[in-house]
């Protein structure tokens, strides 16, 4: 009988790109795979036949590789022998499936000994090895989990050699594509997960525009260490905050998000300025990973007639203030306060700011100013960013496509990806 010769498997291509989350495929993890899925170069094969009369079988043992070179062939007479010469340089085992069943017990099973195999080998390829009158029993061994199944009084040296070659193969290919299979499965995971942890604000029944642009410094991530939120309480108050995590690995991208939510349920509780940076503080204490792990913090508290806000800021840059037929100015920051972590009983003040009839205020990281501008080492700084956004706001770009010129603008200035997270919120109010 032929053996088929199986079908080149497709390794199915990954996504790239910024919008992957950590966990992706890609790495080591991949090279693996594609290691695993390629031919043996320079390697013996060897075999492993469990059969009960392995001395009266017709099998010969001048078994050739692709290369000529003598495949190795053990025997055992009973899975017990077969467990004891199962070692890591055996590639493939030959199996009779006439074996009885594993203990001596009954069964109706016809493929216990299979299962049995299967268990105790789960990345060496299978060959079932069936009676002339059995196919269709060497077609459920194959659906089961062998590679492919021999009739026995077909064999011989040729067939058998090219049958044990290409179960290899097979394997090697089913065994990589699992892999990526469920690393892809977990980068979805990640993905959703991540997804989740942005934050939606809560702004219903507030004249404000809202938007923001959010964009992790670590590779194929969807989340870092930067963090904002915005919300509405039931007197009419806009709250808003953005902040920033040193670092911008999974365990900053994690704090971030806890310090979010902390922020996010203090304020819905009635805590405002030092009250609630001294809150906040506490709980990065007791979250952070690492004594050294500091945050920075801008948070502003908008009056319900919109017209003046408070500002307080832990160790961060201040917001940029746009109003009609003014420049595009930065807030005072003379009161800026220590981030969050860095000294124990920290105080921050509270400043209070006119905003006017009709303005726009812009929160960012310093993911936003510190990239280089051109090949040298000259960073962009708040000043230049100040006069990017006056030339962008004077072409006439408002809200979301203001955000997205900002970031694009600073990539290019930057000749590449930006190495920190880059958060940016912008709060609109129209006369």
């Amino acid at each position: 009988m032929p053996v088929p010769v199986p079908r080149q498997r497709a390794i199915p291509a990954v996504e790239s790109g910024q919008a992957q989350a950590a966990g992706a495929v890609g790495g080591p993890l991949k090279e693996e795979a594609h290691r695993d899925a390629a031919p043996m170069s320079g390697a013996t094969l060897t075999l492993l036949l469990i059969e009960d009369d392995p001395v009266g079988s017709p099998i010969v043992p001048e078994l050739l590789d692709s290369a000529g070179k003598p495949v190795r062939v053990r025997t055992a007479r009973n899975l017990t022998e077969a467990e004891r010469l199962l070692t890591d340089d055996v590639h493939c085992i030959l199996l009779d499936l006439a074996l009885p069943a594993p203990g001596g017990s009954d069964t109706d099973d016809e493929l216990a000994v299979l299962h049995h195999v299967l268990q105790l080998a789960p990345r060496h390829a299978v060959l079932a090895l069936t009676g002339s009158g059995d196919a269709e029993r060497g077609a459920e061994a194959v659906r089961v989990g062998a590679q492919d199944y021999l009739v026995r009084d077909e064999l011989d040296s040729r067939l058998l050699s090219r049958a044990v070659r290409y179960a290899v193969e097979r394997k090697r290919s089913d065994t990589a594509e699992r892999r990526l299979t469920e690393s892809r499965l977990r980068a979805q995971e990640n993905r959703r997960l991540e997804r989740g942890l942005l934050p939606t604000p809560l702004l219903d029944g507030s004249s404000l525009r809202f938007a923001a642009r959010y964009r992790p410094g670590r590779s194929r991530a969807l989340l870092g260490g930067d963090f904002y939120d915005a919300v509405r309480t039931p007197d009419g108050t806009v709250h808003a905050m953005i902040g920033d995590v040193c670092g911008h690995g999974p365990d900053e991208a994690a704090l971030g998000v806890e310090l979010r939510i902390a922020w996010r349920a203090l304020t819905l509780a009635g805590l405002c300025g030092d009250e609630l940076l001294g809150t906040l503080q506490e709980v990065l204490e007791h979250e952070r990973p690492d004594e050294e792990i500091f945050a920075t913090l801008c948070t502003v508290d908008i009056a319900p007639d919109g017209r003046h806000a408070g500002l307080c800021l832990a160790g961060h840059p201040a917001p940029l203030l746009v109003r009609p037929g003014v420049p595009a100015r930065l807030l005072p920051y003379d009161n800026n306060g220590p981030a969050l972590g860095m000294l124990p009983g920290a105080r921050w003040s509270r400043m209070q700011v006119e905003l006017g009839a009709e303005w726009s205020l812009m929160l960012y990281t310093d993911g936003l100013i510190e990239g280089r501008v051109g090949a040298g080492g000259e960073r962009l700084g708040q000043d230049g960013m100040v006069e990017m956004i006056r030339r962008q706001l004077a072409e006439g770009l408002r809200g979301e496509e203001l955000l997205r010129a900002a970031v694009q603008e600073v990539r290019r200035l930057n000749e590449g990806e930006l190495a920190d997270d880059v958060a940016v919120v912008l709060l609109d109010r129209t006369a």
